[in-house]
């Protein structure tokens, strides 16, 4: 048996996550999402904690999306899976207790859908954010094109989303996508910080205030079933397309794809 794919630990009512799978740069496939699932279901059953913070481990990369090596070998399954946990444990999986995302590198594509999905992001110097899925023939399947639209002006979030390029952590503060950019050194203790403001708050408030904000009732949130909705129907659509499997091929061939727009 190697190494958990995520590891969790309690700090008092602080539950940390942590991507475990430097490696493939924390790449997300199904025991990864088995685990996140199940650690957000512990913190939102479990009255003593009252946030989380979830980070990636090593210096380089908070998430690089799925794991298309997984994918490719069709090992990754949906075994254990459960239905309302998403991408990664997590997109589709809204808990009441607040959650920071922990940004310790780069977080693009499926890594920026998770800090969208977060309540507040810390991010070290280093972290770039972005979602590049136009650049590779297909979409951001994970909540990524509707909920970037939903956090920054439209203009702003229509160049990240048509352009794929990325921004830096400093970009990201001056936008809006992200509440704090610290050293490297200084991004788990300046998250804590932040959990423990939040945690010293009556709990049954502050979760009814994200449940509030954030249009949360029974386990979902109802307004964005549509957006899910159009996303599958697109991403159906896309995947089918001939340049859908350009983009990914001329990227492992390190050449600029030929698209034919079919």
């Amino acid at each position: 048996m190697g190494e958990p794919a995520a590891l969790v630990e309690r700090r008092d009512h602080i539950m940390l996550i942590t991507l475990n799978r430097p490696e493939a740069r924390n790449a997300v496939n199904a025991a990864l999402t088995r685990a996140v699932g199940q650690a957000l279901d512990e913190a939102d059953a479990d009255a003593s904690v009252r946030a989380v913070v979830l980070t990636g481990a090593g210096d380089k990369a908070f998430c690089a999306g799925a794991d298309l090596k997984e994918v490719a070998r069709g090992e990754f399954t949906t075994e254990g899976v459960e239905p309302h946990w998403g991408f990664a444990g997590c997109v589709t999986h809204p808990i009441a207790k607040p959650v920071i995302a922990a940004v310790n590198g780069f977080a693009l594509g499926g890594g920026t859908e998770i800090a969208l999905w977060a309540d507040l992001v810390v991010a070290a110097e280093s972290a770039a954010f972005g979602l590049p899925e136009v650049k590779r023939g297909i979409i951001a399947g994970a909540g990524g094109a509707f909920r970037l639209a939903a956090h920054l002006p439209t203009k702003v979030a229509m160049e990240l989303l048509l352009t794929g390029e990325p921004v830096s952590a400093a970009d990201a503060l001056r936008i809006g996508l992200v509440n704090r950019v610290v050293p490297r050194a200084e991004l788990l203790t300046t998250a804590f910080a932040l959990a423990e403001v939040i945690s010293a708050n009556a709990p049954l408030s502050v979760q009814a205030s994200k449940r509030i904000a954030r249009g949360i009732a029974g386990g979902s949130i109802p307004s964005e079933q549509a957006a899910w909705e159009r996303t599958a129907a697109e991403t159906a659509a896309i995947m089918r397309s001939a340049d859908a499997k350009e983009g990914p091929r001329a990227f492992a061939e390190k050449r600029a794809p030929v698209w034919e727009g079919r």
